[in-house]
Parts: structure tokens; C-alpha cells; sequence
């Protein structure tokens, strides 16, 4: 008698061994988080808030780079979308000077923990 395993197909084996990995990872390792979600710490974020400071941190604050415009307070801004715009900045769907170069030396990490971070703020 052949087995299940040996009659499937290798797609249908390669999806039943990822299936099984996921079963084996959720009985023996507690509770499964998507490899793609990452958790912001504000507690971690303080030491990399020196580059936001500069600009986000002066109430009123007007910066002449590339043009005279009013610099956004971020404290208290939604986290999502702090997130959402920090990777618009990265990817090149927003642009500024200034906010392309400090977004595109974020990890996916950085991001997560700075929108914590100024979410957090009052």
C-alpha cells in the first residue's frame, strides 16, 4: 500500500509540509505572529529620535530646504499612519529631500518603533 504523501504531487507535498510546519510551530512554539508583523517599541525608539527632533520637535518651525514650508508636529499622530508615510517616503511615493534620505536608512523595525514612539506623544 503507497502512502497519501507518495501518490500527491510535489506542490500538493510542499504545501502539506508548509502546513505541517505551521501546525508543528503553533503546538510546540505558543502562539504564531505573521512573520511580516513588527511591533513598534516607544521605549526603543528614544534612542533613534535624534534624527526627527531637528525638525518635527520646534513647534512652528519652518525649514528653507528645499523650499520655505511649515515642518509638521508629529507628536500624536496617528501610528499607522506615521508608518504609512515613513515607507511613501521610502519607496519614492512621497518625496522631500530631507524626509527620502532619513526614511530609506529606516528598517522596517525603526519605522514601527518611531511611529510608537510619536503616536505616543502629547
Amino acid at each position: 500500500m503507497t502512502s497519501f504523501s507518495a501518490k500527491a504531487s510535489a506542490p500538493l507535498r510542499r504545501t502539506l509540509s508548509s502546513v505541517s510546519l505551521a501546525f508543528l510551530a503553533c503546538a510546540f512554539g505558543g502562539t504564531a505572529v505573521a512573520a511580516d508583523e513588527i511591533k513598534g517599541s516607544a521605549e526603543a525608539a528614544r534612542e533613534k529620535v535624534s534624527m526627527c527632533i531637528g525638525c518635527h520637535g520646534i513647534p512652528g518651525y519652518r525649514a528653507s530646504f528645499p523650499e520655505v514650508y511649515s515642518v509638521p508636529m508629529i507628536a500624536g499622530q496617528n501610528q499607522e499612519y506615521l508608518v504609512v508615510a515613513l515607507k511613501a517616503y521610502a519607496s519614492g511615493e512621497r518625496t522631500h529631500p530631507t524626509m527620502d534620505a532619513i526614511s530609506k536608512s529606516l528598517s522596517e523595525q525603526d519605522i514601527a518603533d518611531l511611529a510608537a514612539y510619536y503616536s505616543n506623544l502629547k
